[in-house]
């Protein structure tokens, strides 16, 4: 499905399914920053409140975790995204011919 990190294939090596027409947009980062704030905002919140950490330590605490929770989940992110559309015939009705 991916030839790199986040780069769709031209076709599915597996099925023939053609992959190039994909257009995810923003719709993954959109659907990551709802997430992502929903889980570790009140997680951020909760630890503030109990631990007594320096406003640095907190900067460089959940900077690395944001941020390794974003590349972890971009890609699966993105493979849903493709999913929904092809579910929805979003990019026309040839686009699962060879």
């Amino acid at each position: 499905m991916f030839s790199g990190y986040l780069t769709i294939a031209a076709e599915c090596s597996f099925c023939h399914l053609k992959l190039g027409e994909h257009d995810s947009g923003d719709g993954p980062a959109v659907l990551l920053i709802f997430i992502l704030g929903a889980l570790v905002v009140p997680m951020a919140l909760w630890v503030a409140s109990v631990a007594d950490w320096p406003l640095w330590f907190h900067t460089i605490i959940w900077g690395v975790v944001i941020l390794g929770m974003t590349v972890g989940m971009l890609r699966p992110a993105k493979a849903l995204t493709l999913a929904a559309q092809y579910r929805r015939n979003a990019a026309g009705p040839d686009w699962h011919k060879s």
